[in-house]
């Protein structure tokens, strides 16, 4: 079994662990290898895939519904949606932010449903204008709000994607590489299960600070404002482009506590693409240093 399992975040529902794990596994070793000099092997990589769990069994993308600002809906949504926008904004010259794209008031609880999609249609507009989503649909964007609302409020969803996990931790597992959502879903796997042989935990691109929206509803929750640290990890190295808009908070340590090392790199205009952070230098270094290099 490998000795570093990477888990993959939002928008590979369309795929499969053995494609994704094609991408996945050369990438992570070419950052291994320019960073050290050291070269794994392809058996040492493997990719823990729960993408198709979004998906009706015997369904693909042509089941996405045409989704538009009627369909984001009031609580979690809006205020991952609105979060989006605001760290847009803050990062990319090119997007207004909430509070200068219009006149009405911020999305929020009590607002009119006229209201709410007045400030939704005007966040889909701003996120699909800015670099980071690249004229992203509405749908697709939607989608990838549903994904966090689903995993972070449906428990059956929650336990299989922590399954699809588990699948893959061997006796000989060291490194827990995570992307994106997929952070959240191995941060709490590896809390359920502190006897796992994982060493080194990597996030890439996390939302794991987000407060609210995800940091507040982690399981185990936390306590006077502090993460419960991972099951029996010893190393957590947080990587995070700055441009990165899924990484509301790149510093995870003020959240989970001073042992996490916050490390920046450049994704170019890529910033929150899985193979551009598994490409990159510190995050070959993490792996090497997890694997005993």
């Amino acid at each position: 079994m490998a000795r570093v399992v990477v888990v993959h975040g939002i928008g590979q529902e369309f795929v499969g662990p053995e494609s994704l794990g094609r991408e996945v596994g050369p990438a992570l070793r070419d950052g291994v290898r320019l960073a050290t000099a050291s070269r794994l092997e392809p058996e040492d990589v493997e990719c823990a895939f729960y993408g198709n769990l979004y998906f009706e069994e015997g369904t693909r993308s042509l089941d996405i519904p045409p989704w538009d600002e009627t369909d984001v809906d009031e609580g979690l949504e809006i205020e991952l949606l609105v979060a989006w926008w605001e760290q847009a904004a803050r990062v990319d010259p090119d997007v207004l932010g909430p509070d200068v794209a219009g006149s009405r008031g911020p999305v929020g609880f009590g607002a009119s449903r006229l209201l709410l999609s007045e400030r939704v249609r005007a966040a889909l507009d701003a996120l699909s204008g800015s670099h980071f989503f690249a004229k992203v649909s509405d749908r697709l964007l939607i989608f990838a709000l549903r994904q966090v609302h689903r995993y972070m409020t449906e428990p059956e969803l929650k336990r299989l994607a922590q399954a699809r996990i588990a699948e893959e931790i061997a006796e000989d597992t060291r490194v827990l590489v995570a992307h994106s959502l997929g952070s959240v879903v191995a941060y709490e796997a590896l809390c359920a299960h502190p006897e796992w042989p994982v060493t080194d935990f990597i996030t890439l691109g996390s939302p794991l600070g987000m407060r609210s929206v995800v940091f507040d509803r982690l399981q185990p929750p936390p306590t006077d404002g502090i993460g419960s640290w991972p099951g029996g990890v010893e190393r957590w190295t947080n990587i995070a482009d700055r441009g990165d808009i899924v990484a509301l908070a790149d510093r995870l340590a003020p959240r989970f506590g001073g042992r996490v090392e916050d490390v920046s790199v450049s994704n170019g205009v890529r910033m929150h693409d899985l193979l551009r952070y598994l490409t990159a230098s510190r995050t070959g270094r993490a792996v090497a240093r997890g694997l005993g290099g």
